[in-house]
């Protein structure tokens, strides 16, 4: 059996760094919560790594919406990256239903060779 950080390691899609333009524009801890900047800086199928100057804590749920496409999907907080006291942080976000490529890149997965 697998040990749990081996488990934790590895990925159920490719990762792909990118800068994308995005706005959180909601928490359910802060109705209140003005839309935030923010950039999406690596992303996978199933979530992102994302650049911004909050900290929402570890298990809240975000919108985040695609500066390009306009569609907004609810993410998981899921981790925080070197976690500082002040901002920009770098936070692991976890999208919750996953339907199609909500950013809009190519995966390598997705090559098929003929």
């Amino acid at each position: 059996m697998a040990s749990a950080r081996a488990m934790l390691e590895r990925r159920r899609s490719s990762r792909i760094r990118i800068h994308i333009p995005v706005k959180v524009v909601r928490s359910e801890t802060s109705s209140e919560l003005p839309d935030v900047p923010a950039e999406a800086i690596s992303v996978s199928r199933y979530g992102a790594l994302l650049r911004m100057s909050f900290l929402p804590a570890v298990g809240s749920r975000i919108e985040i919406l695609h500066g390009v496409s306009q569609e907004i999907r609810e993410f998981r907080v899921i981790s925080v990256k070197d976690k500082k006291e002040h901002g920009p942080f770098e936070l692991g976000v976890e999208i919750l239903y996953p339907a199609r490529n909500f950013w809009g890149v190519q995966f390598p997965e997705d090559h098929h060779p003929a």
